[in-house]
């Protein structure tokens, strides 16, 4: 059996199970969003008086952080009074920042569990050897009432990184490059899991990112073999024992493909697609209005890093906003602590509160008609971020940043000597 599929067997409380199968599995930790107040709706028209165990379900109130409507503030209202009722002691409110960044963080996440949230991002954590997958409403309410779902084991794709990363190359062009190549279709109820000496060159953040956007190749779920980098960032984080899963050798996958990075050049998803990845070069020079740093895909203290580096005594761009969101309170204390807040603040960049922000077209960084945007965020589709008359390209956080001082897009590997 593969890693992920003695995961599902545990957790189902079985022996062995195989491709197709469905399996009612037992749910370590499940976590609902403020886009998800139907979750709470559902579990009591499902009869729902009591979650099954407060202390494994988590509430986010990252995506409306802190509320900018009157219905969002209703909203979370109603999620902060169903936290108290019922005892959940997790309630992650409007400063803790956006879940996935949240629950690494905070230690919740760890090889070998099961992860669900109403978030289909969740696919972050495989980069810790988890099972971390995204379920609507009525699927977590069902959790919140047994604390089981029902999964069908996944075909599983072994993608091959090779290669040494050149200079201004990071783990987001990568991804781009495999979801340019393989299609935003290609892994829909797949497993993907990330294998080769490319992993040695990434940080658990790094891994995060790669993981994050197998989502937007339609994956159920992600994963990258815990190692020593894996085990040396959870050792102050994760309290009490958990269970590293190995693949049996001579495990068939459904499919397996190998990509060399070495001559990687910095990528970008054009509008309005995903998969309409092309090298950064094809677009130098294309005047952008916003450059857009954080959340869950890029919002990591090595994102606020690169991006000061490239920005420190600089300022951005006169006719370029630069919005930069980090992904959590901890990472937004870390770079201050580290100066890079600083360094940005002065650079001209405008913060926002920790949480999804402008990512999900709602607030705190919409684009008007006409306008272009480069962000280090997940998704380029028509609305995205604002007017569907704007467009997004998603880059790294180093091409966000290098267009935020330009004013364009540039290949962001001449500011990193």
């Amino acid at each position: 059996m593969h890693a992920i599929e003695k995961i599902l067997a545990k957790a189902a409380g079985k022996d062995h199970v195989a491709t197709g199968e469905i399996v009612n599995c037992k749910v370590d930790l499940a976590g609902i969003n403020d886009l998800y107040l139907q979750t709470i709706r559902s579990f009591f028209e499902m009869g729902g008086k009591k979650v099954f165990d407060p202390s494994k379900i988590v509430i986010f109130l990252d995506h409306y952080a802190p509320a900018s409507t009157i219905m969002q503030a209703d909203n979370q209202k109603q999620f902060r009074e169903f936290a108290w009722e019922q005892g959940i002691d997790k309630l992650m409110d409007v400063d803790q920042g956006v879940c996935h960044q949240v629950l690494a963080d905070k230690g919740l996440v760890y090889p070998g569990m099961v992860l669900v949230v109403t978030d289909s991002h969740t696919t972050t954590h495989g980069a810790f050897g988890a099972f971390g997958t995204g379920v609507g409403a009525t699927d977590l309410a069902t959790i919140m009432i047994t604390g089981h779902l029902w999964f069908r084991v996944p075909e599983i794709v072994r993608i091959n990184l090779e290669g040494e990363l050149p200079k201004g190359v990071y783990a987001k062009d990568i991804i781009l490059k495999v979801i340019g190549t393989l299609g935003a279709d290609y892994a829909v109820y797949k497993a993907v899991e990330f294998t080769g000496p490319v992993l040695k060159q990434l940080s658990v953040s790094e891994r995060m990112a790669l993981c994050n956007m197998t989502t937007e190749m339609g994956a159920k779920t992600s994963y990258i073999q815990p190692d020593e980098i894996t085990l040396e960032y959870l050792k102050d984080k994760v309290k009490g024992d958990y269970e590293i899963f190995h693949t049996d050798p001579g495990y068939q996958y459904a499919a397996e493909h190998t990509f060399d990075v070495s001559g990687l050049k910095p990528q970008v998803a054009a509008p309005h697609s995903v998969d309409n990845v092309h090298d950064i070069t094809e677009y130098i020079g294309r005047p952008v209005q916003q450059a857009f740093l954080g959340t869950c895909t890029g919002g990591r203290v090595q994102d606020l890093a690169v991006a000061a580096k490239i920005l420190k005594g600089k300022k951005v761009h006169p006719r370029t906003r630069f919005i930069v969101v980090p992904a959590s309170k901890a990472v937004f204390l870390e770079a201050m602590e580290k100066g890079y807040i600083q360094t940005l603040v002065e650079a001209g960049a405008t913060f926002v509160t920790p949480g999804c922000a402008a990512c999900l077209g709602t607030h705190q960084g919409m684009l008007a008609a006409g306008e272009t945007c480069i962000t280090a965020s997940s998704r380029n589709f028509p609305g995205r971020m604002g007017h569907t008359k704007a467009e997004i390209f998603i880059g790294s956080p180093a091409a966000v940043a290098a267009a935020a001082l330009e004013g364009k897009i540039v290949d962001p590997a001449k500011y990193l000597d």
